[in-house]
């Protein structure tokens, strides 16, 4: 297997293959993963939840996520590394890069914000930096305040407009990947379709082209309720690696997620 490079993600939307991504946290998990031929992986922020025990992830520092990073970076021979840049950690273009250095350093390969048009020229100043960086938008978990909860995004027209219009713009500020979290599955399935970058997404339906999952969600493990657009390969499979193979086949397929993961 080669090495996977966001070259490669784009050549997969460019063919229409549609592929799963998961996140990680550690060296064995990692190892495990980039061995069944995930192409990307993503030490999130969910560190905070499903590590750290915490509410929110509102709690984890860059410090948290550059160790988690050189965990993950260790263990990885092909799997691409996208690392989560915290909360207020690029509240600035100058903090933005100034911590990214320390991700990058740690090991990841792409950097992920989340926020809409207001980060383009964080986005623009991260790529002059070397910097290749992962928008995010939709349900961005370190709003959850501002949103009041974790809620559905763009489901009234102002609101899905706003969301076409962020992507478009973040897209033309050099963002070289989006992920698109909560929001109906048609709104997804248009701007995947509007967008050259890949779009992966999380409870957005099966029109993007790829898919993310955090680890504990697919293998039954999540602490508190489970989300409603996860689903437990681990037991349906009964193995960790077929747990894995299945989740990347059915993201393959189109058959994960369902209409009743999705949201409309």
């Amino acid at each position: 297997m080669a090495k996977t490079t966001l070259s490669t993600l784009r050549e997969y939307k460019k063919d229409g293959r549609r592929f799963g991504t998961i996140t990680a946290y550690d060296a064995a998990f990692a190892r495990l993963f980039d061995e069944c031929g995930v192409p990307a992986l993503l030490v999130g922020d969910s560190l905070g939840m499903v590590m750290q025990g915490r509410e929110s992830t509102l709690g984890v520092t860059i410090e948290d996520v550059a160790y988690h990073t050189s965990c993950v970076s260790r263990a990885v021979a092909n799997s691409l590394i996208l690392a989560d840049m915290p909360f207020m950690t690029y509240d600035t273009p100058e903090n933005a890069c100034r911590n990214a250095a320390l991700l990058m350093r740690a090991g990841a390969s792409v950097v992920k914000i989340e926020g809409g048009s207001w980060l383009c020229h964080t986005v623009e100043c991260l790529i002059r930096c070397g910097v290749p960086v992962c928008a995010h938008l939709g349900l961005t978990p370190q709003s959850v305040n501002v949103f009041g909860g974790y809620k559905i995004q763009g489901r009234s027209a102002d609101q899905a407009q706003q969301l076409k219009e962020d992507a478009r713009a973040l897209q033309d500020a050099g963002a070289g990947l989006l992920v698109l979290e909560c929001v109906p599955a048609p709104l997804a399935r248009e701007i995947t379709s509007s967008l050259a970058i890949p779009v992966i997404g999380i409870g957005a339906g099966s029109g993007t082209d790829g898919q993310i999952l955090v680890m504990h969600d697919a293998f039954g493990i999540t602490p508190g309720r489970t989300p409603r657009f996860a689903r437990n390969f681990l037991s349906e499979a009964g193995d960790l690696r077929a747990a894995v193979k299945l989740y990347l086949d059915e993201v393959a397929s189109g058959a994960f997620p369902s209409e009743s993961q999705s949201f409309f």
